[in-house]
Order: C-alpha cells, then sequence, then structure tokens
C-alpha cells in the first residue's frame, strides 16, 4: 500500500505583478484569451484585444490598482500568501497557493507540489459558488498542467461551497460584528460579480449558487425580504449581465428612502480591486452622491480565523 501524501493547492483569479501599464496589459492579455472568459471567435477578438482593450483599459486600470496597492503588492496577493502559510499551520502538509492568471501559475505551484513527492493533489478553487468562467477555468488549468506528466496524484477537486456551514457562519460572524460595531443598517447589500446572462442560459448555475448562499446567510442572520437585496457588480463589454446591477441600485436607494447600507460581498474569497476600488470607494461615492448618509463595506473573510477553518474543514475529507 502506497504513502498517502497529500498537498493543497488553492487557486485564486490573479493579479498584475504591478501598479504598472505594462504589468496590467500581461495580465489582462493572459485573462482576456482565455475562452472561458471571453467566447468570441479569434479572429474577431484578437484585434479589439490587443488594438483596443489592452491599450485603454490599461491607462483605467494601472489608475485603480495604484489606488489600492500597499508596499507589500497586490491586496490580493497579500491576503492569499497568508490564507496559504495560515492553513499550513493548521494541517501540516505542503500548501501552495496558484493563480490562473498571473503569477504564481497554477503550473508552477503544482511543480512545486510535485517536487515535495505529493501522491494526492486537493484543489480548492477559492471561488464559493460554482462559475464555469472561474471553477472551470481552473479545472481546465490543471488538465493543460498534467497533460504532459508521465505520472499522475489522484486528484481531489472541490467544486464550491456556497452552502457549506463553516463559510455560512464565517459570512454571520462578519455581518454580525460590523452590525454590532457600526449600528444595523436600513438595508445589507449582497453583491456578487456578474457573469453574462447568456453562460447561464447556457447552462452555468453560478446565479443559482449566489442565490443559495443568500438564501443560506440572510437566514442564518434572521433577516427578512426588506432588510437585504442581491445585486450583480463588476460587468464587462455590452451583452446583458445578471441582473440587479450593484451600481445602478445603489445609486437609487436614497430617492427610495434608503439612507445607510452595509455592502458585504460573499464571492470573493479575497479582497482585491472588484472590492477595496469597485465597492468601497465607486460605489460608496455613488450612494452618498445620490443622497445616501452611511456607507459601510464589510470586508471578504480574508484571514479570518473562521475562514481558515473553514478551508479545513473542506479539505480534511481529502486528507485521509
Amino acid at each position: 500500500m502506497k504513502k498517502n501524501n497529500p498537498g493543497i493547492l488553492l487557486v485564486n483569479l490573479g493579479t498584475p505583478d504591478a501598479p504598472t501599464r505594462p504589468a496590467i496589459k500581461r495580465y489582462l492579455r493572459q485573462f482576456l484569451s482565455d475562452k472561458r472568459v471571453i467566447n468570441i471567435p479569434k479572429f474577431i477578438w484578437w484585434p479589439v484585444l490587443n488594438f483596443i482593450v489592452l491599450p485603454f483599459r490599461s491607462i483605467h486600470l494601472s489608475k485603480m490598482y495604484r489606488s489600492i496597492w500597499r508596499k507589500e503588492g497586490s491586496p490580493l496577493m497579500v491576503y492569499s500568501k497568508n490564507q496559504r502559510d495560515a492553513l499550513a499551520s493548521v494541517v501540516n502538509l505542503p500548501v501552495e497557493i496558484g493563480m490562473s492568471y498571473g503569477n504564481p501559475s497554477i503550473k508552477h505551484s503544482i511543480d512545486k507540489l510535485i517536487a515535495q513527492k505529493i501522491n494526492r493533489l486537493i484543489v480548492l478553487p477559492l471561488y464559493p459558488q460554482f462559475s464555469s468562467a472561474t471553477v472551470a477555468a481552473v479545472w481546465d488549468g490543471i488538465c493543460k498542467v498534467f497533460k504532459n506528466y508521465k505520472s499522475l496524484p489522484d486528484i481531489c477537486f472541490i467544486r464550491d461551497y456556497a452552502e457549506h456551514p463553516a463559510y455560512i457562519n464565517a459570512l454571520k460572524i462578519c455581518v454580525k460584528r460590523s452590525f454590532k460595531k457600526y449600528g444595523k443598517p436600513d438595508l445589507l447589500v449582497i453583491s456578487y460579480h456578474g457573469i453574462p446572462k447568456r453562460l447561464v442560459n447556457e447552462g452555468d448555475d453560478y446565479y443559482q449558487r449566489c442565490l443559495d448562499t443568500t438564501n443560506a446567510l440572510v437566514q442564518a442572520l434572521g433577516l427578512n425580504d426588506k432588510q437585504f437585496i442581491f445585486t450583480f457588480q463588476s460587468r464587462f463589454g455590452y451583452e446583458p449581465w445578471l441582473t440587479p446591477y450593484t451600481d445602478t441600485t445603489i445609486k437609487s436607494l436614497p430617492s427610495k428612502g434608503i439612507k445607510y447600507i452595509q455592502v458585504i460581498s460573499p464571492g470573493f474569497s479575497s479582497d482585491c480591486l472588484e472590492t477595496l476600488e469597485e465597492l468601497n470607494s465607486r460605489n460608496r461615492n455613488y450612494f452618498i452622491n445620490a443622497g445616501g448618509e452611511r456607507f459601510e463595506y464589510i470586508p471578504a473573510l480574508n484571514t479570518e480565523n473562521t475562514h481558515i477553518d473553514m478551508m479545513y474543514q473542506l479539505v480534511s475529507e481529502f486528507l485521509y
């Protein structure tokens, strides 16, 4: 009987290496060339990407990234490394963080784990709600890495954890702590990253998984239908995305008598550009400029002890 030597790979989307136009262009080129993300024929998309999207969007994004960048680097990378280290200290096993786009790549991190003689690879994509644009892209990346391997480890792949009790409990604790610190708001805005409606029509169950998380969280918090709203942010391009949109919803709330909101984005396991710049800065300004009075952002789970415990619970099923 072979000895069980598991290793854990945590996977997130990725981040540019620096808040500069060249670094952002490298990152965006890889990200937006993935057919899981942009499913447009290459002969149409290639010139649009290289001559329109990359030159102009990199200017805009460089300003946004600079506004959140830390001395240690991108917030997403800082939190991801801390999550890796915290989980490793609990499981006392090799743990690596890999990014679907950018560095460290999934290949780089898998190679590091294999070099440590693991024979079971436990993959935890840090996307609580499955989507073909995120979780399935991780699966594609793993298959691509092992395409040229002559021997394969056992692979345990965690699809998602939208309703996992430890995940819902971690969210509940963060929301209750915020309510206690800042007072209960008129409305809790629960915002998820959007995807094109087309993907849902083609069979992606992301919308349902976001709804599952929302229902479990509001039940745990004891909120009624008038105390929360469920929205989608971060749309890109011109095709219809999941609605209601977070920005247009937030702009409309003050005129309806909603003057104090708290916002949480349960789909992000780490704070990043979409939460820190888009939600906590831009959408805060939208709300205040529309007549709102108080706006509080509830941070992502990041390195909360309850979050690390949740990760441990998810991977522990496959450790022995």
